[in-house]
C-alpha cells in the first residue's frame, strides 16, 4: 500500500485560481455539481459530499482545492442542508496532493525572476488552498468526516478541519510534508494538536510522517469510532447525521459557530461570543417548538434556516 500512495505526496500545489464558477452547474434537484466532487442527498437535509477523483486515489488539484471552498460555501448558505457527510470514492480516502499538478504548478512560479515576485505568488496560492480546507471550518452545518484506508497529506489537514471524524478498520493517516522537504502550511499544524489535545503526539506526527493506524487514531482522539468498512461506516455515520438534521438549525448552527471561535480563544471571549449570538437566537421560535415537543413527547418539526 505505502508503494502505491508514494507517488501521490503531499506537496503544497502553487498553481494559479481556476475558475470553478463557470464550470459550476445545478442539477434539476437543485444539488451542486462538480469536477472532482460528487455531491448527493441520501436523506432530508443531510448532504453527502464525495471526494470524486477514485481513479486519481481522489489527489488534490487545484480544481479541487477551488471546488472544496465553493461546495462548502453553498452548502453553508443551502436552508436545506443541515448536515454534511465527508468521504471519498474509490480504493482510499485521499493520497494527498496530485504530484504532476504540482509540478505543473512549480513551474509557473518558477518563470518568475525576481524573488518577492515568486513569493507573491507563492503566498496567494497558499492562501488560495488554505481557504479551501478552512471552507468546512466556515460552514455553518457540522461535516463528519468518513476517513477509509488511505488519508495522506491534504487529507489529514481536510479532515482536522471537519466536525466529527470516523475512519475504517483499515484506515492509517499519514503527515508527509517533512519527507518532501517541506512544512505542512494548509491546516494541520494548527488543527491537529487542538483535535487531538496533545502536542506531542502531534510534534511527534509530524516531525517523522510515521503512519498512524486506525486503532491508535481512536486511541488519541483523531478519531470518534471506528468502522469494519467504508459501507458499514456511511450507514452509521447517516444515522448520526440524520439525529444532528432533526434538531433545531438554529441551535445546531449556532453551537458550531461558538464552537469554533472558542477553541483558540481565551474562555471569557467566547463565552462574550456565544452571550452576544444567544441575545437573538433566544429568540427564535425553535426554543418554543422544542419546548411543546419535550412537553408532548413529540417529534418537532423545525423550519429550514
Amino acid at each position: 500500500m505505502c508503494s502505491l500512495i508514494k507517488p501521490f505526496l503531499y506537496v503544497q500545489n502553487t498553481k494559479g485560481i481556476v475558475g470553478v464558477f463557470s464550470r459550476l452547474c445545478c442539477s434539476s434537484a437543485g444539488i451542486p455539481q462538480y469536477e472532482t466532487l460528487a455531491v448527493s442527498v441520501p436523506k432530508k437535509y443531510v448532504f453527502h459530499v464525495e471526494l470524486n477523483r477514485p481513479t486519481k486515489l481522489n489527489t488534490f488539484t487545484p480544481t479541487m482545492w477551488s471546488e472544496l471552498s465553493a461546495c462548502f460555501t453553498t452548502l453553508s448558505d443551502n436552508p436545506e442542508c443541515r448536515v454534511v457527510i465527508l468521504s471519498g470514492q474509490g480504493k482510499h480516502f485521499t493520497g494527498g496532493i496530485d504530484l504532476n499538478a504540482f509540478v505543473e504548478s512549480a513551474s509557473v512560479a518558477h518563470e518568475l525572476s525576481d524573488v518577492a515576485r515568486k513569493a507573491r505568488f507563492l503566498h496567494k496560492m497558499i492562501v488560495q488552498y488554505q481557504n479551501g480546507i478552512t471552507a468546512l471550518e466556515n460552514c455553518v452545518k457540522p461535516v463528519l468526516a468518513v476517513v477509509h484506508n488511505a488519508c495522506v497529506g491534504a487529507g489529514v489537514d481536510l479532515i482536522t478541519a471537519a466536525d466529527i471524524r470516523y475512519c475504517t478498520e483499515g484506515a492509517w493517516f499519514q503527515v508527509k510534508e517533512v519527507d518532501v522537504g517541506l512544512a505542512a502550511d494548509v491546516g494541520t499544524l494548527q488543527r491537529l494538536p487542538k483535535v487531538i489535545g496533545s502536542a506531542s503526539i502531534a510534534r511527534e506526527l509530524c516531525f517523522t510522517a510515521r503512519k498512524l493506524p486506525s486503532k491508535e487514531a481512536l486511541e488519541i482522539g483523531l478519531v470518534s469510532k471506528v468502522y469494519p468498512d467504508r459501507d458499514s461506516a456511511i450507514e452509521q455515520v447517516l444515522e448520526v447525521a440524520q439525529t444532528i438534521a432533526s434538531k433545531s438549525p438554529v441551535a445546531v448552527q449556532v453551537t458550531k459557530q461558538s464552537l469554533v471561535y472558542s477553541q483558540s480563544r481565551p474562555t471569557n471571549e467566547g463565552l462574550e461570543h456565544i452571550a452576544l449570538l444567544n441575545q437573538t437566537m433566544l429568540q427564535s421560535d425553535d426554543l418554543t417548538k422544542a419546548a411543546m415537543a419535550q412537553a408532548t413527547k413529540s417529534e418537532p418539526e423545525f423550519d429550514d434556516l
